[in-house]
């Protein structure tokens, strides 16, 4: 949270979560076709020339970020770059409103309850982070898994978001499948908890004491936070997308039961380097998503201080009014009455 701004009263939890989750959304929004070439880059499986039936979901093998994307809109037309964009975006709203909002929580409580004057250090932040990242991960991965089948989905297999959550659920695993890849995504906490780490830690080293930072700031801090922490957990990524996604039809049928299969599969066929494939789009992704968030975020934070500011001012201001309207009618009701008993005190002289 911000606060300090302008003078003004910081923003809840809830409406930082909303601000985080706004700068989430139109973040993801911007660079959603490289969120589809990564994972198409991710579920991919190098086939060999010994190999008898085909190791890939699809039977289009990308080379790079730039052939995917061409073969992408070849294929499918520009809109294939955004195919599943709908679920992607309620996942991203929710994840992030979710994480934010028990982010501040969290945090908010653990410096209270500590009676902190400083701001928390490295680990304790990456602790906090990942406690929120955790409790978000639980409530909002069912639309991560739907969205990941999606985007892995074939030109004659496109289905809705209802439609693929709906054939997940009528697979063997049923409703369970929905959560498909918790653990590693639990695992995957980490990456969100260095990132927002890294961010704070990077503030206070590069810009310390600025609360209010500039678009370009806030930009650059997001971008190096989110680099690190992807290159420290891209194997995790990978073995998520190959949990979520539909097994390669040379396992026929036969679906990964957790991310240490998913890692041992890729490192049997296709080398340990395999585990970083598809590491360049999600960098990149990462890097423009982290720092269009933070960059947007700190500007939407701004926007709800003053939009919450003024609704607490129009409420003082009504309740003020109706306190006055009150008075008004409770001094005309006084009027009304006194001239009554003025008339009944002078009844007795009159009858005398």
């Amino acid at each position: 949270m911000m606060p300090g701004k302008a003078g003004l009263a910081p923003l809840p939890p809830w409406g930082n979560a909303l601000a985080g989750a706004t700068g989430a959304v139109l973040a993801n929004a911007i660079v959603y076709p490289l969120d589809i070439v990564k994972t198409r880059l991710q579920v991919q499986v190098k086939r060999k020339p010994t190999d008898l039936a085909p190791l890939t979901t699809d039977d289009v093998h990308y080379t790079s970020a730039l052939d995917a994307i061409r073969k992408i809109v070849d294929d499918e037309g520009v809109l294939g770059l955004y195919s599943g964009i709908n679920g992607s975006l309620i996942g991203v709203a929710s994840t992030n409103f979710a994480y934010f909002y028990w982010y501040s929580v969290v945090r908010t409580l653990y410096i209270s309850s500590r009676s902190l004057a400083k701001t928390p250090n490295t680990a304790t932040e990456l602790s906090l982070g990942a406690v929120a990242g955790a409790i978000a991960q639980i409530f909002t991965i069912p639309v991560s898994v739907v969205t990941t089948r999606q985007q892995t989905q074939t030109k004659g297999d496109k289905k809705g978001l209802i439609d693929t959550g709906r054939e997940v659920v009528n697979s063997e695993d049923g409703w369970t499948g929905l959560w498909r890849g918790l653990k590693a995504s639990l695992v995957l906490v980490v990456n969100p908890a260095i990132t927002y780490g890294a961010y704070q830690r990077l503030k206070d080293l590069f810009f310390p004491g600025k609360t209010n930072l500039r678009p370009w700031e806030s930009f650059f801090l997001g971008a190096a936070s989110k680099a690190l922490a992807t290159i420290a957990t891209q194997p995790l990524i990978v073995a998520k997308v190959g949990l979520q996604s539909r097994p390669p039809p040379a396992r026929e049928g036969k679906r990964f039961n957790s991310f240490i299969e998913v890692m041992s599969y890729i490192i049997e066929h296709e080398g340990l380097s395999a585990l970083f494939k598809g590491i360049a789009p999600q960098i990149t992704k990462g890097i423009l998503v982290q720092g269009l968030l933070m960059m947007t975020k700190e500007r939407m934070e701004i926007l709800f201080i003053v939009l919450f500011a003024y609704l607490r001012r129009m409420k003082s201001e009504r309740l003020q009014n109706l306190t006055q309207k009150a008075a008004e009618v409770a001094a005309s009701k006084a009027k009304e009455i006194l001239p009554l008993e003025q008339a009944k005190q002078a009844l007795p002289a009159l009858i005398k």
